[in-house]
């Protein structure tokens, strides 16, 4: 049967270009573990925000100008003029904080299930090396809107720079372009923000997605899904990525587009969190704003620099926060990945971690009075502890046995004869007798069995905890 002109135009195309080895090798026979939870949603709601980034920036630079004397009023004229501008911008601006959520979520499940530890420590690699080049791309593009808190934030990170010894003050010359902030520095920013650092960024996604391809997904139990493979030597534990993982990201999407639509027709400026108020002020080198403080996302670390009463200490730490993630493959000396077989040190210590994280995201916000830069040393020495105590407590940590393939999980079938005992259980029936003569069943609460059902959930969630 003779081809159709499309089918033709198909077969010129992949004999020039691998499509079909491509989508077969990274989707359709790439195998994921069959147990991915919904912590695996933020892989894939990573590389949407970064499509949205990408296609809201251009749109934004058709209308911007990387001018000192032009530049505020660009973005007012995007907001005001441009048809559709104002939701382009918001689209960028809370995608932007939406990127770092998703990114903090990311690490944290890969932290948590101990998707750094070998075979994937490169891919872990590249991934905080993405995380390094998102914190660059998300400062150079602070400048931009060249409102106050922009301007004065801008000032401060630059200025910290001059803090190291023999280079500093060259390097923050350098950085700016000029004695101070100024309309080079404008203009080398948006470069960078624009050209340098997406394209950085694309090669360092593209290296992740195919080192992770390569030695395979890690999954909620840790286990090596490669080493069961069934005579056609498919993983017996993993299912095709595509369909099965692609619409269940749909899904995951879904809900994400949900709360990213809310923000932006509600609330895009999150209360001063996504957009500062003194960033609708231009920008003013002769008048320095009450309190000058980092957007959100760079809170923790900034928190740390403030932490250290030395300058150039505080450099050292605000950078050895962000490297001491580099070197978590090597401090984590535990046999066992997940956290689910784990014991019990190490969930404390996590949970200790995380809150210190979360206080030192809030003190970074605050103003440096004496209790809050007290308070921000306590929560540093918990940020840094949790890593370089990792090689002692992961060693002394008594672990459960991990089983050799996926554990079952019972499908809502096997589930219904449970749940209908469980709610059996919770209620109590009995036959009245109505006046006509006539019997029905009345069903009631029953406190005895609710009482043992929460008592039972309870231990079982003990359990699982420990």
């Amino acid at each position: 049967m003779k081809p159709t002109r499309i089918e033709a135009c198909c077969n010129w195309v992949e004999k020039r270009f691998p499509m079909s080895k491509l989508w077969n090798d990274h989707m359709a026979q790439y195998y994921a573990p069959k147990n991915f939870n919904f912590w695996y949603f933020f892989g894939s709601l990573a590389l949407l925000i970064l499509v949205n980034q990408f296609i809201t920036g251009i749109l934004l630079t058709m209308n911007y100008k990387p001018d000192a004397k032009l530049a505020f009023d660009s973005v007012e004229y995007i907001m005001r003029d441009v048809d559709w501008g104002w939701l382009v911008r918001y689209m960028h601006s809370t995608g932007a904080s939406a990127f770092f959520i998703v990114v903090y979520l990311h690490m944290f499940r890969g932290l948590i299930y101990g998707s750094f530890k070998q075979p994937r420590e490169l891919i872990w690699t590249f991934g905080m090396l993405i995380f390094v080049c998102l914190m660059a791309e998300a400062f150079m593009g602070y400048l931009l809107p060249w409102g106050q808190m922009s301007y004065w934030g801008a000032q401060v990170i630059i200025s910290l720079f001059s803090a190291i010894p023999v280079i500093g003050d060259d390097l923050s010359l350098w950085i700016r372009g000029d004695y101070v902030i100024s309309d080079a520095t404008l203009n080398r920013f948006f470069a960078f923000h624009v050209i340098a650092v997406p394209l950085v960024l694309i090669m360092l996604v593209f290296l992740h997605i195919v080192a992770l391809h390569e030695v395979g997904s890690n999954n909620p139990d840790g286990i090596e899904i490669k080493e069961s493979k069934d005579p056609w030597g498919h993983p017996v534990d993993g299912i095709p990525f595509h369909p099965y993982y692609t619409v269940k990201d749909i899904v995951g999407v879904g809900v994400f587009m949900f709360f990213f639509a809310t923000i932006i027709f509600y609330m895009p400026d999150m209360g001063g969190y996504f957009l500062e108020h003194a960033n609708f002020i231009p920008a003013d080198p002769l008048k320095t704003p009450e309190h000058i403080a980092p957007v959100w996302y760079f809170t923790p670390f900034y928190a740390i620099l403030r932490a250290v009463p030395d300058k150039f200490a505080g450099v050292i730490a605000m950078g050895g926060a962000i490297v001491v993630l580099f070197m978590l493959p090597w401090l984590d000396r535990s046999p066992v990945k997940s956290v689910r077989y784990r014991g019990g040190i190490f969930k404390k210590a996590l949970v200790f971690f995380v809150i210190s994280f979360l206080a030192l995201g809030y003190l970074g916000t605050q103003p440096a009075t004496y209790g809050a830069v007290i308070a921000a040393r306590i929560f540093t020495a918990i940020y840094f502890g949790f890593f370089l105590l990792m090689p002692i407590y992961t060693r002394w940590e008594k672990t459960k046995p991990v089983p050799k393939s996926l554990t079952h999980t019972p499908s809502l079938e096997e589930r219904i004869p449970a749940i209908k005992a469980t709610l059996a259980e919770m209620v109590v029936t009995t036959e009245v007798t109505t006046t006509d003569g006539r019997t029905t069943s009345q069903i009631k609460p029953n406190p005895a069995g609710i009482k043992a059902v929460l008592i039972r959930f309870a231990k079982n969630l003990k359990a699982s905890l420990e």
